[in-house]
């Protein structure tokens, strides 16, 4: 996974109850944060894999990286977190006996569809899984790979071509056939260009205009993108296109961001949610 240049860091957080804090996540997260939508009015609705597939397409190729080994694993890590957004999975409690995050498993909350294929069901397999799996062993089982034959099933298949169909069917990405020598290989170039566009601003101005040296008060899905977006080794894509100057400082916040101790940071959140997206870096940084 490559990474980005420079540095920064963080604060504190008040504690309240669980239930209080996952109303509070509910208002904040339903229907996707209210600080994206009045950004992106205009914009369709994407769930996190698709926004990362999307960041990491070739524009006129319509494929991703021959290179980058990081996406697959990364979508699965997107899957957990929105399923954690939508009030579906949680991780379990921290007891007063300290655990790390990747300790903790990934407890099972809701069989309410979430109107999403893969999602549901990557849901179906968390629900009916005993004992309970970790965030790490997770990504591993989606992503298949597992040395265990018995939990090969868990592997969703063909991630990337089922999401670029539902793009397709949004009409931001179309579908064609390429000739490679060999053999050849549908591709997804991109049609709508303005919904990339926005995606991009999105995620530059989170590391400019509207940057919070807090990641609290970050909104769950943008603070979900940018790590996601480096575990899919995609967030130099949506930088690059920066001037010098402005490439520097926002690659060096992402890095501070990115540098933090997941584990410290999750002891000073409020929502599940919040406390995935810090273990699914965790699990990132771990591999």
């Amino acid at each position: 996974m490559t990474t980005l240049t420079k540095r920064n860091r963080r604060a504190e957080a008040p504690v309240e109850s669980w239930s209080t804090a996952e109303q509070r996540e509910d208002r904040r997260d339903v229907n996707f944060d209210k600080e994206d939508e009045d950004t992106d009015s205009k914009s369709l609705r994407l769930t996190l894999m698709e926004e990362i597939l999307l960041l990491g397409l070739k524009d006129k190729e319509g494929y991703t990286s021959f290179w980058n080994d990081s996406i697959s694993s990364g979508l699965r890590g997107c899957i957990l977190v929105e399923l954690t957004l939508r009030g579906r999975i949680h991780l379990e409690p921290q007891h007063s006996r300290k655990r790390k995050l990747l300790d903790r498993k990934v407890l099972f909350k809701s069989a309410a569809p979430t109107g999403d294929v893969l999602l549901d069901e990557a849901l179906k397999h968390i629900k009916n899984t005993e004992p309970a799996e970790s965030v790490s062993s997770w990504i591993d089982l989606l992503t298949g790979e597992t040395w265990n034959p018995l939990k090969l099933n868990f592997q969703i298949r063909n991630v990337r071509e089922r999401l670029a169909k539902n793009l397709v069917e949004k009409g931001v990405l179309t579908t064609e056939k390429q000739n490679f020598l060999l053999f050849d290989m549908t591709t997804h170039p991109l049609t709508d260009s303005n919904e990339k566009e926005r995606l991009v601003q999105r995620l530059q101005d989170s590391l400019l205009d509207r940057w919070t040296n807090d990641s609290r008060r970050m909104s769950n899905r943008t603070l979900a993108l940018i790590v996601l977006a480096h575990s899919s080794d995609v967030l130099e894509n949506a930088l690059s296109s920066l001037p010098d100057d402005r490439y520097e400082i926002a690659s060096s916040r992402s890095r501070g961001l990115l540098e933090a101790d997941p584990d410290q940071e999750s002891a000073k959140v409020t929502t599940p949610a919040e406390e995935m997206i810090w273990a699914v870096l965790a699990a990132f940084n771990k591999s």
